[in-house]
């Protein structure tokens, strides 16, 4: 119909007349409250970015002292955060002469890797920041 047809026609029903589709040939319109549509794509979009999941950077902080109990413990508890998408930022502290043995450091890192590689790749390799080695994994 020719758009002053449609004009009467929404001013009748007290609604706005919306084109919805402007490419088209003829340009395709709907009688609608563009108010109420406005506020339910705005609710949509709002939906949308509330169920996307951010990823976090969860910590699991080391020593080298740490035994082979307590390293199955802080890999479950990585395994976990790793099945739930969120990356692992691994900090082995050394305290005081601890620095000059950073070999072990790394060790014990790749030893932790073990534990965890079927579920996780390694993002950053581990290198040292001040007093302590850093390693990031991430969720396969």
């Amino acid at each position: 119909m020719d758009t002053e047809e449609a004009l009467r026609r929404a001013e009748e029903k007290e609604l706005d007349l919306v084109e919805v589709a402007p490419l088209a040939d003829p340009p395709v319109c709907k009688l609608m409250d563009y108010g109420t549509y406005l506020y339910s794509l705005k609710k949509k979009e709002k939906k949308a970015r509330k169920s996307v999941k951010k990823t976090e950077t969860k910590t699991i902080r080391l020593s080298i002292r740490t035994e082979q109990h307590d390293l199955d413990v802080k890999a479950k508890q990585a395994r976990k955060f790793l099945e739930d998408r969120n990356m692992v930022k691994v900090a082995l502290i050394f305290r005081g002469r601890e620095i000059s043995h950073q070999d072990l450091g790394r060790e014990k890192m790749q030893t932790f890797y073990k534990l965890l590689e079927d579920v996780c790749e390694i993002e950053e390799n581990p290198k040292r920041q001040g007093f302590q080695m850093i390693m990031i994994l991430k969720p396969i």
